[in-house]
């Protein structure tokens, strides 16, 4: 069996947080899916100053002794290593699309969804329409600027429209926290997301792969939220801060976060729903969407999250996980139907 020369392309084009944020979730990867019998891994790590570095780990260390390289000399290093596929772990917007983009130019194919599909979910209120054209049911929402105040009655929920880990998301009951909430959103983007707060039902994840040509849907994953005190989700229940300063995982336990059993009533209309979004957006590989239930049951569409860092940590890997799908299994079977071997 040949063995794979496989790419993970790492870092950010944007800031330093979003290397930290690529770095935790790849090297998560790394750690999880390496098989020296099957693959044979590559870093390439982009920095804010969009400089290339191909460092042979991903240590503070080896990130800064690698050589600093423009894109014209990456590309003469892309060459001579001959890849065969890439594994994109980049989060920030331009990683998510301009670099996908340039491998599609390298003709160098890679796992997940393209960079025109990128480009568009990255525009939260453009995906909700192509979902709900679709039959999906999405929360009344408009899109507002400095200055902008709401024609939807409160309680409302404002998020940064292209914002992700529910950076600058917050819940507001009236003007006076709209004012203080919209600021905060507006220091993440140019203009904010506004839509009507769905009261709390219940709150899932559900993934889809495809295999062999067929939209296969996931175990749903549950969150625990309160609808007094902690109706929605916030970045701390994603991301922190460990004690030396560097990002990490929020801590996962079942009383945070579970995967629901796939007899429970919820499950087939969701997955209906997570179908029909997939379809709309023209995914490919794997999708991964937010739903809220309503009190009377009903799925509403909250955004799409089309990523998968093949981290053992990472939503999808958990779900397939739960489907009797080890993730070393999962990893193989995308690249397989990438290079469709």
């Amino acid at each position: 069996m040949k063995i794979l020369r496989v790419l993970h392309l790492v870092g950010s084009a944007v800031s330093n947080f979003y290397c930290d944020l690529s770095r935790l979730y790849a090297q998560d990867c790394l750690e999880n899916t390496a098989d020296p019998a099957l693959y044979e891994f590559h870093i390439a790590y982009i920095s804010p100053d969009r400089q290339w570095r191909f460092p042979s780990d991903l240590s503070a260390e080896s990130i800064a002794s690698a050589p600093s390289l423009s894109l014209t000399a990456a590309l003469l290093v892309l060459e001579k290593l001959q890849i065969d596929i890439m594994v994109p772990q980049m989060f920030c917007v331009p990683g998510m699309t301009q670099y996908r983009a340039l491998f599609d130019l390298l003709k160098i194919p890679y796992v997940g969804n393209t960079a025109d599909l990128m480009a568009l979910v990255s525009d939260k209120a453009k995906t909700k329409a192509i979902v709900a054209a679709a039959g999906v049911v999405v929360p009344a929402g408009e899109i507002l600027h400095v200055g902008g105040l709401p024609s939807i009655e409160f309680p409302l929920v404002i998020k940064p429209m292209n914002g992700d880990n529910s950076i600058g998301v917050a819940l507001v009951k009236n003007m006076q926290e709209y004012n203080q909430a919209c600021q905060t959103a507006l220091n993440h983007d140019d203009e904010v997301l506004v839509e009507t707060f769905i009261e709390l039902g219940r709150e899932v994840r559900c993934g889809v792969i495809v295999q062999a040509g067929q939209l296969i849907c996931l175990p749903l994953e549950e969150y625990a939220l309160d609808p007094d005190i902690r109706p929605i989700r916030s970045y701390v229940d994603k991301l922190k801060q460990n004690s030396d300063g560097d990002l990490d995982f929020a801590a996962k336990d079942i009383t945070k976060s579970w995967i629901v059993d796939v007899s429970d009533p919820i499950t087939d209309k969701v997955w209906e729903m997570a179908k029909k979004s997939h379809l709309a957006l023209g995914c490919r590989h794997y999708s991964l969407f937010d739903f809220r239930m309503g009190s009377d049951g009903q799925p509403w569409f909250l955004e799409a999250g089309l990523y998968c860092s093949f981290a053992k940590t990472s939503v999808l890997s958990a779900m397939t996980e739960a489907s009797g799908i080890p993730l070393s299994t999962f990893f193989r079977s995308m690249l397989e139907s990438v290079l469709a071997i």
